[in-house]
């Protein structure tokens, strides 16, 4: 007796139980590793990360694909970590992308960036570049005796077109913003913005964050600032709290950001984020 033959069913749910989700950390926002047709080939252990704004191809996949490297087309933004590393690329290249089995297939021409290193656990290797020469600059006081409103113009002007520069730049002082006071900001009749926050998600207040002396002061010091040019104003009996975030920038002092992950969660997600951003 033959036993009878058992098709594959390719339109079953994936479902998860509370099984499953044991041992996770929640809330938890895990990639996924699939296995995709690149270029005729089926590709396994693809790294999909809905956090990540690129496809990257390494140089171990490339090899395998068999791919022509003249098939690369030049990319010249590097990818630049938190640490400030910066990652430089071979190019970028066109593949043909299978998702799925007949009926329920779907065919893309995708692009992948290449990183043309030999590592796969995304610590990638970083080369030095040689930067490009920057033209010198010279400071220019545009309102006489007031050395705290300069701006700086290129050296290889000719005298006649550095004359111009310097008599326009002075006659439209009321574009240029030494500090906060100089922001005047925008009529909210011209436009305004609104947070699309999800009605349904309930308010967060994170609890208070203690901060070293050091950090205390320059936290005061931005705050005084914005409240002294009407940026920010003092509320009370508020939904949403979020503390601050120092970092240091390369001249020693801080710059101040706001925590807002938890608002961030209570907003949807942009359908069309941007990558890129020059």
């Amino acid at each position: 007796m033959v036993a009878p033959f058992k098709q594959r069913r390719t339109n079953q749910d994936m479902s998860f139980n509370e099984e499953d989700a044991r041992g996770v950390k929640q809330p938890h926002n895990d990639p996924l590793v699939i296995t995709l047709t690149i270029e005729g080939f089926d590709t396994k252990r693809i790294l999909v990360d809905n956090g990540s704004s690129a496809d990257i191809i390494y140089l171990s996949a490339f090899q395998q694909l068999k791919l022509d490297l003249g098939r690369l087309r030049p990319f010249d933004s590097p990818f630049v970590s938190f640490s400030g590393n910066r990652v430089y690329l071979k190019g970028i290249v066109t593949l043909t992308v299978t998702v799925g089995t007949y009926p329920k297939q779907l065919t893309r021409q995708l692009d992948f960036l290449a990183v043309l290193a030999t590592n796969e656990n995304h610590t990638w290797t970083i080369e030095e570049k040689e930067e490009d020469k920057v033209e010198a600059l010279e400071e220019v006081e545009l309102v006489e005796g007031k050395t705290t409103k300069t701006t700086r113009i290129g050296t290889t002007l000719s005298l006649e077109i550095r004359l111009m520069l310097v008599q326009f730049l002075k006659e439209n002082l009321d574009v240029f913003a030494w500090s906060h006071e100089d922001m005047l900001g925008i009529s909210p009749k011209v436009i305004k913005h609104k947070l699309n926050v999800n009605p349904d998600k309930k308010p967060v207040q994170q609890k208070r964050r203690v901060f070293v002396l050091e950090w205390n002061q320059a936290i005061t010091n931005e705050v005084n600032k914005l409240l002294t040019a009407g940026f920010i104003r003092e509320v009370y009996y508020l939904e949403w709290l979020a503390n601050v975030i120092l970092v240091k920038k390369v001249n020693g002092k801080w710059r101040m950001y706001v925590d807002f992950i938890d608002l961030n969660k209570a907003c949807p997600k942009d359908s069309f984020p941007l990558p890129r951003i020059d």
